[in-house]
This record gives C-alpha cells, structure tokens and sequence, in this order.
C-alpha cells in the first residue's frame, strides 16, 4: 500500500476581492427614502411640536464622582431640528439616491436623532426632574453584555459554517451551571468554569449531531433549546426550590472599579466599574476581532465558511476546525448564561434567558457576522430594554401601555432584521454539511 504525502496547509493565501457597490433600486430607494421621511415627520409633529412646553433635563453624573452639569433641552426644538434633518436625508435619498457604502451612516444619524428627539419628547414629562442618561448608558452595557457574549458564540460558528440556533439553550445550561456550582463550592471561579464547561458541552452536542450525523442545524438548534430548558427546569425543581440556601443562594459578582479608569466622566461609570465577566468580555472581543481578520486561524476559519471544499483542497482540516469553533462558541456562549445569574441577579429561576439567545442571534445578523457591528447591533438591542425600564419608571407624556414598553427590544429586533433580509449575505457555506470525500 502506497501512502500519499499530506498536503501542506497553504501558509501565505492572498485573497483579493473587488466589490463593486450596487446601487439600490428605483423601488428599493423609494421605499427607504419614505421612511426616513416617515420618521422625521413623527420626529417634527409628535416629538416636538406636539410635545410639553417644558424643558426635558438630563443628568450626565448622578452618583459619579466627578460632577457635571446637568443639561436642559427643548422637546420642541430638538424635535424640529432633528426631525427636520432627517426630513432632508430622506428626501435625498428619494431623489439622488445615498451610495450603499453610507447606507450604514445615513441610517446611523437617523436612528440617534430619532431616539434624542424621543427621548427629550419623554423627559418634558418628568416634570423638571432630571433623567438620567448615566444610568440609561448603564443599564444598555448592563444587559448588552450577554447578548455580546451571545453573539460573538454565533460568530465563531457561523464563520465556520454551523448555525447556531442554540445560543439560547447555551444560556440556560450556563446560567444554571454557574449559580448551582458557586452555590455549592462558595467560590465564583468555580461557577464561571463550570458555566464555560456547561456552554461548551452543549456546543460539543451541536457539533456532533450537525457535523458527524448531518442533523439539520436549524431543527437541531431548536431540539438543544427545548432540552436545555427541561433539564435546567427539572433540576432547578429538584435542587434549587427545594434547598436554595445549598443550591441557589443568589451570590453575585461585586463590582471592580479600575483606578483612574474608573474616574473618567461618564465613560468610567460606565465601562469601567463592572464585574470580572464584563472584563473577560472585553479581552473576548478583541482576541475574536483580531484573531478572525489578522491570523492565520482566522483566514482557515472565513475559508472553511465560505468554501469549505477549496479549504479541504489545500490541507485545512475543515471538521477539526467546526467542531473546534462549534465548541468554543458554546463556551463562549456559557459565560454568557454565567452573566445571567452571578454577574448580576444572583440566583437562577426557570427561562431565565428569555430570549436572549434568540436576539444575540439576530445581533450577528444584523451586524453582519463581523465582532464589530454585532457588538453595535447588540449595544442597540440593550439600549431599546434600557429604554423600556426607564420609561416604565419615568412616564411619558401619553400614556404607553407597559406591555408595549416591555415589547421594545424584541420590537427593535424584528425591526432590524425584517430591515435587512436580502441586504446582506452570511457565509457561503453557513448551515451546509461538509462531507469530505
């Protein structure tokens, strides 16, 4: 028997591409441009022309060290101008058209401007009492944090080919995982290893079923899912309702403030003062962001997703680097589901994620499977529930039903990806079984 030489892994692969921007149809700008205009008309009528003569007040260092002035704006004036501005941007884009390569900030300055017009529509209600935009940009990192986690785990499947639907399940085992072994072994770095084991376990599950036996990804993703939230419910009535002193005690993480860092105006507050899973997802993002796009793990991962027989050709193990990516997205995934329960409420309840999983998911499709603009995506989710919470407390000037408010971040995540289905392209191969022949 004669044995061939392994093919060499092709260390230097230069890939050039050129992108040619295509500009949108006649249809296609019309009915962007319409909304835009739609939008800045609600900004100039409702968010200001018909809001309250009062000034909305805003604080920028309730409880921070340092002080700042609190700021007053007009409701009406900011309406007007702002609503009038994105009136301009979408009537340029009905007549001229925007080129697709500043779709992305045309967009960007409408989303901002529409949110300062209502947020300072909503603050004229709180009858001269400032509201503050510290705690606001809080509680936006607050609870971005997991979905961050979520999809960064989405991406480092995604860019090897496997869809990931079970983010959510990985949350749950997580979260489940993290608060029974803190519980039991007194010691947090226990609960975040055994929460970064129990999402990688899950992973490894994922892996199995999509790449050894061929299950369909998306099916499979939701069979994980339901599974994860029978056996995180069956054991938290068997351990945790039953003893929660032994199995469930509600310990969470403390804050760290970094000297200095932490003493910046608004930003220290902000990003600076959190628990050690917040650090963690920060060393997370950029190892991800730098290690797909500069390494040469990164080139075999993008290859493998998008042409995984090309990579296979030129001696990339393209198994080996599924099930490797599949399983640390799941621990990736599982720190996510620690935050849940120890870096912040403290004890696990039944569904605790809440659909978590589901709109990290949709923050890697709206930021399309780069770390960068699903960090984007999912800071925008977080802010639309910080949102909510505030005007729950707060009130605005017409009364919203709080079942509305509290429909926000999912209303913001149907919004975004129904806005970008046939816009944009995940990985060639994504959801597509490789079988090496």
């Amino acid at each position: 028997m004669t044995s061939q030489p392994d093919v060499a892994p092709a260390e230097d692969v230069v890939v050039t591409q050129t992108v040619v921007e295509q500009p949108l149809s006649r249809r296609a700008r019309l009915v962007s441009g319409v909304s835009i205009v739609a939008a800045g008309l609600i900004c100039v009528f409702i968010w200001g022309l018909a809001a309250d003569s009062r000034d909305a007040v805003f604080s920028l260092s309730e409880g921070a060290r340092i002080h700042l002035p609190n700021i007053t704006v007009s409701p009406v004036a900011a309406g007007v101008v702002l609503g009038t501005l994105i009136v301009v941007l979408g009537l340029w884009q009905i007549a001229r058209g925007f080129a697709p390569s500043r779709m992305n900030l045309v967009l960007g300055v409408v989303i901002v401007g529409f949110v300062i017009a209502f947020l300072c529509w909503s603050a004229s209600a709180n009858t001269g009492q400032p509201v503050s935009l510290l705690g606001l940009l809080q509680s936006t990192v607050f609870l971005a944090v997991p979905l961050i986690l979520g999809a960064l785990s989405g991406i480092l499947c995604e860019r090897t080919g496997v869809i990931n639907i079970a983010i959510e399940g990985q949350f749950l085992v997580g979260a489940f995982a993290a608060s029974l072994a803190t519980s039991m072994a007194g010691s947090f770095g226990v609960g975040i290893a055994a929460a970064v084991i129990a999402g990688g376990l899950i992973g490894a599950l994922l892996a199995v079923f999509a790449i050894r036996y061929l299950v369909n990804q998306v099916v499979l993703g939701v069979v994980i899912n339901l599974l994860a939230l029978g056996l995180t419910g069956f054991g938290y009535d068997a351990l945790m309702q039953t003893d929660p002193n032994r199995y469930n005690n509600g310990a969470f993480l403390d804050p760290i403030k970094i000297p200095l860092l932490g003493d910046i105006p608004i930003v220290g507050p902000v990003l600076f003062d959190a628990n050690i899973i917040v650090y963690l997802m920060y060393v997370l993002i950029v190892v991800i962001d730098v290690a797909l796009f500069r390494t040469r793990w990164g080139l075999r991962t993008r290859a493998v997703g998008e042409h995984p027989k090309a990579a296979d050709t030129v001696g990339i193990r393209v198994l080996r680097m599924r099930y490797q990516n599949v399983i640390l997205g799941g621990m990736v995934a599982g720190l996510g589901g620690a935050y849940l329960t120890i870096g912040s409420v403290g004890n696990f309840t039944k569904n605790i994620s809440s659909g978590k999983g589901f709109i990290a998911l949709a923050a890697v499709i709206f930021g399309r499977w780069s770390p960068r603009g699903a960090i984007l995506a999912a800071l925008l989710f977080g802010f639309s529930d910080a949102l909510a919470t505030l005007l729950s407390i707060t009130g605005t000037p017409v009364d919203i039903p709080s079942s509305f408010l509290a429909m926000l971040p999912y209303l913001a995540t149907l919004f975004a990806v129904a806005g970008l289905v046939g816009r944009v392209q995940a990985p060639a191969a994504d959801g597509q079984p490789y079988v090496k022949g």
